[in-house]
């Protein structure tokens, strides 16, 4: 049973005078933000709010780094040679670092966004690139994984800091990977059935797929998307949910690879 886990989010991701998510009131509830870096969402003046507030709760700042893809949000996936991914984020990671300056704190971890997150838990080969990219800049980054995935065998093969990460709001496949966020049950709203799914999942240190199996993982940090509908509510309420069942919520230590 697991009596301790990081809960992250992610932010940032309004853009100009669009505002998107609950930035402010998220980031007294979690511990760890993941903050858009300008190709999927965000601008330098959101950045620099999202990292000055993150700085002010005691918050772990995290780069997000997507696909240049506006319009999609990053959801949508393009090809993309492993030069192109591992120049994509160290590109994004250096901006989050100087955002991070000025708002007077330092990027903690990286987590891959969307598209380019979900094409990585499948393909080892592009997950690699784009943490080799992220290495490049900062060797002592912690990269926040996909549990179980090829996130999780090229980051633990690269010899980097990690800690694996499961989703309080999403379903899963039998495989392990996310579900296409147009199928059924793919993005879950009820706060009871996340609070209940994800304390079951943390009992048995497995991930529970939509079909119920349970495959054995490795959890250290648990998901909030900053734009699921509710956000705010669910996020307390599973935090108190953990509480209640005896697991505190901190930072993750980002163990190093064996």
């Amino acid at each position: 049973m697991i009596r301790q886990i990081d809960l992250n989010a992610d932010m940032g991701e309004s853009f100009g005078p669009w505002t998107m998510g609950a930035d402010t009131e998220l980031l007294k509830i979690i511990t760890s933000a993941n903050i858009a870096c300008g190709f999927h969402a965000g601008d330098p003046d959101v950045m620099a709010q999202a990292m000055s507030l993150a700085v002010a709760n005691g918050v772990g700042i995290g780069a997000h780094p997507g696909l240049p893809d506006l319009q999609g949000f990053g959801r949508r996936r393009m090809q993309i040679s492993p030069d192109a991914a591992r120049h994509l984020v160290a590109y994004q990671l250096g901006a989050a670092q100087a955002m991070a300056c000025i708002a007077g704190g330092a990027v903690r971890h990286l987590k891959l966004h969307g598209a380019l997150a979900n094409m990585a838990a499948e393909n080892e080969a592009l997950a690699r690139a784009c943490y080799e990219g992220a290495l490049a800049v900062c060797p002592d980054i912690i990269l926040v994984v996909i549990s179980g995935t090829a996130q999780a065998r090229a980051a633990q093969d690269l010899g980097a800091r990690f800690a694996q990460e499961i989703f309080a709001d999403r379903g899963y496949t039998e495989d392990g990977l996310l579900m296409d966020r147009r199928l059924p049950g793919a993005v879950i709203h009820d706060q009871a059935e996340v609070c209940a799914r994800i304390l079951a999942m943390l009992r048995a240190g497995a991930i529970i797929t939509a079909k119920g199996t349970h495959l054995p993982a490795q959890i250290d940090t648990i998901c909030l998307h900053g734009d699921t509908r509710g956000a705010v509510v669910l996020a307390q309420a599973l935090r108190e949910a953990l509480g209640a069942d005896g697991i505190s919520v901190a930072p993750f230590d980002g163990r190093a690879a064996p």
